[in-house]
């Protein structure tokens, strides 16, 4: 699906992933497929498998004709909040794009602050492919990364939940205490902090 009028040449999909750890970055991605090089299988990164996801990860590496990653750190959530840190993650995933888009599509209700044509669809990952290819491409590299966190902060099971609050992420950090990597505005954090 794309809106009326929307080259597909033209068009770059948005999308983040880790709204909702209590760790980690907020990870963008900001893709423009190739018309001429479709990718098949492209979907919401959450209904794929990990190995499917991986799989279209590379796809779309080697046959979009652009993509970029935009991030907000733990610290800059605690200072803006999540909704903003979002949002930021976003801008600075398009503004990292070599190419130029004349429109940006986002999953959600919000567009971010940036100079192009935009328009923010709800469960656009389910429904427009540039999109689509987004959300996996952010949720492969943050996933990617708390594997990698993992290992600098083991014990707290973040190659296992990335950041989410399980109930073992939960009692990890009140055996544990908080990493560099938490993010201190987030309640089950707070808990923590100050009990």
């Amino acid at each position: 699906m794309k809106p009326k009028g929307v080259d597909g040449a033209d068009l770059c999909g948005v999308d983040e992933v880790g709204r909702g750890p209590l760790a980690g970055d907020v990870v963008a991605a900001a893709v423009i497929l190739d018309p001429e090089n479709p990718i098949q299988g492209l979907m919401d990164s959450k209904k794929l498998s990990e190995k499917k996801r991986e799989h279209l990860y590379r796809d779309i590496i080697e046959n979009a004709l652009d993509f970029a990653i935009g991030r907000a750190s733990a610290r800059e959530i605690d200072q803006i909040n999540i909704f903003q840190a979002s949002l930021l993650a976003m801008q600075r995933a398009i503004l990292g794009l070599k190419l130029t888009p004349k429109n940006v599509l986002v999953d959600g209700k919000f567009c971010p602050d940036i100079a192009f044509p935009c328009q923010a669809i709800v469960k656009g990952d389910s429904l427009v492919e540039a999109i689509s290819a987004a959300s996996i491409i952010a949720k492969v590299t943050r996933d990617r990364e708390l594997i990698e966190l993992d290992k600098t902060y083991p014990g707290y099971g973040f190659a296992k939940h990335k950041g989410y609050p399980t109930k073992q992420h939960l009692l990890a950090l009140q055996q544990n205490g908080i990493t560099p990597i938490h993010r201190l505005s987030f309640k089950p954090v707070q808990k923590v902090i100050d009990p």
